[in-house]
């Protein structure tokens, strides 16, 4: 199972991991902490040396009841960050967290490598078409409604099924459109319940019925922060316990704020796999 990004053949036969960059004032962890070129170049150094097969950079936060951040300002975030980063690290491959086309294009144009879309173009109809136009690898992540509905729209029958729906129709819409490379992330915390949360992870492999690679992003997440009555500060352990499940479900790729820990258990988790 492979993914071609800038050329390159990236093999997910073992498990990759996304190292997340915020570049936002007010994501739920990091938010603020990546403002200066020096910060930004240090972290990426850092998760790339910790073994990030990717970078994800993120201009508008997601988490539930966000501000609008407008496209003009999320392209102004994002694209300095763009260069700065390949001008110093040449060889990353960055992925660029947006549901804007206009973004995904200003950032395709100044290398990024992957478009990672948390609403599977339903937030822009020139998504998909501008992913095939440049012919690149597409995350798509179910939601319901945007960031600040989403948790406001958890009325599922039954989830699993409904999302499997969801994701067959996205992906049929982005295979007709000529799109070759698609990731599948279920949207851990996106429009979904404590009790869905665990439900979706209890039941990731029925995701591999899709037949491509499925992207866990459960890294400090209310969902594991509110089951331990902890903060995100102290949810890196528990991070750790739903990756390594995620793995052994079926996830090829970790989206992660911790990419050294998040190494550590793909290395222990190929050891031991059956």
């Amino acid at each position: 199972m492979t993914i071609n990004c800038k050329g390159q053949l990236i093999d997910l036969e073992i498990p990759k991991v996304m190292g997340i960059l915020n570049v936002t004032p007010n994501s739920f962890f990091d938010g603020g902490k990546y403002k200066e070129e020096s910060e930004i170049l240090s972290q990426v150094s850092k998760m790339l040396a910790d073994g990030a097969s990717f970078i994800d950079i993120g201009a508008y936060s997601s988490k539930p009841n966000a501000d609008f951040v407008s496209e003009k300002e999320e392209i102004n975030r994002v694209a300095p960050v763009v260069e700065l980063i390949l001008k110093n690290f040449p060889d990353a491959m960055l992925s660029i967290d947006t549901f804007r086309s206009e973004v995904a294009k200003v950032a395709i144009e100044n290398g990024a490598a992957v478009i990672n879309d948390i609403s599977a173009a339903k937030l822009d109809d020139k998504m998909l078409q501008t992913v095939a136009k440049f012919n690149v690898p597409y995350i798509m992540m179910h939601m319901r409604g945007t960031p600040q509905t989403m948790q406001t729209m958890t009325d599922y029958n039954d989830i699993v099924k409904e999302m499997l729906f969801y994701f067959s129709e996205r992906v049929s819409v982005a295979r007709s459109l000529g799109i070759n490379d698609i990731i599948v992330d279920p949207g851990f915390g996106f429009a979904k319940t404590l009790e869905q949360n665990y439900e979706v992870l209890q039941k990731l492999e029925l995701f591999t019925i899709l037949d491509l690679p499925l992207l866990a992003g459960v890294s400090r997440k209310s969902m594991i922060y509110k089951a331990l009555n902890t903060s995100a500060d102290h949810a890196l352990n528990g991070t750790t316990v739903l990756n390594t499940i995620a793995l052994s479900k079926g996830a090829k790729i970790l989206r992660v704020h911790d990419v050294k820990e998040a190494a550590e258990a793909i290395l222990l988790f190929e050891k031991v796999k059956i």
